[in-house]
């Protein structure tokens, strides 16, 4: 079955450096799209990045320049490296594979920043 696993989060300053992890399994990670969405408190969840089968990216403007969406498709992971962190990227990271038969989550990876 589709399993996706997110790691990397925790407490950042503002102004730090994250890097979350997605390792995906239960399907041909190299076919297909992925994404990172967040959801803050309150907040309805919201598009992060995404990234192609192949290497085309998409970012929200308000990560733009700051956030790197990658994939190693030896490894079957993706990738998000957070730069510059602002306190309003503060939420839940989850971790999205667009398949065939659906889309598919991962269960979530609190980021928090704050001084």
């Amino acid at each position: 079955q589709v399993q996706l696993v997110e790691s990397g989060g925790g407490l950042v300053q503002p102004g730090g450096s994250l890097r979350l992890s997605c390792a995906a399994s239960g399907f041909t990670f190299r076919l297909y799209a992925m994404g990172w969405y967040r959801q803050a408190p309150g907040k309805q969840r919201e598009l992060v990045a995404t990234i192609a089968s192949g290497t085309s990216t998409n970012y929200a403007d308000s990560v733009k320049g700051r956030f790197t969406i990658s994939r190693d498709n030896v490894k079957n992971t993706m990738y998000l490296q957070m730069n510059r962190v602002k306190p309003e990227d503060t939420g839940v990271y989850y971790c999205n594979a667009r398949l065939i038969t659906g889309d598919y989550w991962g269960q979530g990876t609190q980021v928090t920043v704050s001084s």
